[in-house]
């Protein structure tokens, strides 16, 4: 039987806001029971131990108050590794626990976790482990979805696959995920899943407006096999914030603070491209962040937007931005603004 969330509300100093699900529209992921949120919160940045606990805390439970359920981690996301889980793992033990039925909670393996041969790619001895690891990090006995973070060159599809419908099999996940994985290779899994008789329910791609690569191929294959998808770094890294329209790069900004993004990112072609978008931005009344969630909510194949915050204000922008709707003449003067034949960097 579910807990009922106020009959632990003597336990925690956090009560969900009555309203929390008339912001946020929610999306059918591909052919599945399962609806999201059309923005998440990504845990990628800004959760490490690098960032005060208190600003941590209070983004993830605005965002909650605002009715985003999914909450998007992975094994190693920091710094350090582990600390983006533990974080997260803090705030549901202390505030979230009663509403944990609420919560869609994903988290990843697939990169470098450990030292020595077992610690990164997608063999079962890996996958298994990070999950047992991340589970006792994050205090929970589950998660709702459980990506395979890449294709690993070395790991046989097979044994990836037959892994991850092991670990829902378990009831240690309830869906199984795979992220940036190619069309192919995408095709492939959903088969040696369905041949378990287990579905795969989300594909993580990047997407945005600077890096169109998921457009054809992918998103074709995902629509046709009914697979949602869930895309990280709408906003590119923070290029499509607005914060580097000069040209420099502000004290307390990504390409300040980040070892992902860095002020070369920052070349003449790029800041051209985000002044025209800017203007574009304008003339349809909204920001250059709100422009670029709203571009990549317009896509069919796109379930959810994760969009990382370092301010509850960020999360107000994008839940705003994800109902907006943009004309045929918006969408037509993006279009040389964007990347470049599918490709991007961010």
């Amino acid at each position: 039987m579910p807990l009922d969330a106020d009959d632990h509300r003597l336990d925690t100093a956090y009560a969900a806001a009555p309203g929390r699900y008339s912001d946020v529209s929610y999306r059918r992921a591909g052919h599945s029971g399962v609806l999201l949120p059309s923005i998440s919160l990504g845990l990628w940045q800004n959760f490490g131990r690098n960032r005060p606990a208190d600003r941590q805390r209070e983004i993830v439970l605005h965002a909650f108050d605002r009715g985003i359920t999914q909450f998007d981690l992975a094994n190693n996301y920091g710094p350090p590794y582990g600390a983006a889980e533990k974080t997260f793992g803090g705030i549901l033990a202390r505030d979230l626990a009663p509403y944990r039925d609420e919560l869609f909670i994903a988290t990843k393996a697939g990169y470098d976790m450990w030292p020595g041969p077992y610690g990164d790619g997608g063999s079962r001895k890996y996958l298994f482990r990070s999950l047992e690891q991340s589970l006792t990090r994050m205090g929970t006995d589950y998660v709702d979805v459980f990506y395979s973070h890449r294709r690993d060159p070395e790991t046989p599809l097979e044994e990836t696959a037959q892994a991850l419908a092991d670990i829902v099999r378990s009831g240690k996940a309830l869906y199984a995920g795979i992220s940036n994985y190619s069309a192919e290779d995408t095709a492939a899994m959903a088969d040696l899943l369905a041949g378990q008789s287990v579905k795969l329910l989300l594909h993580q791609p990047r997407y945005s407006l600077f890096a169109r690569h998921p457009e054809g191929a992918l998103f074709d294959t995902l629509l046709e096999r009914g697979i949602g998808s869930a895309v990280f770094s709408p906003l590119a890294q923070g290029l499509l914030t607005g914060k580097y329209l000069s040209g420099e790069v502000p004290a307390g900004s990504r390409a300040a603070d980040s070892w992902y993004l860095d002020g070369s990112a920052l070349t003449d072609d790029y800041l051209t491209r985000i002044r025209g978008i800017k203007e574009v931005a304008d003339r349809a009344g909204l920001s250059i962040p709100a422009l670029a969630v709203a571009w990549v909510l317009r896509h069919p194949a796109v379930t959810s937007a994760i969009i990382g915050a370092s301010r509850p204000e960020q999360i107000d922008e994008a839940i705003g931005a994800s109902t907006a709707v943009l004309d045929d003449a918006v969408l037509a003067a993006l279009e040389g603004l964007g990347a470049e034949s599918g490709a991007g960097l961010f």
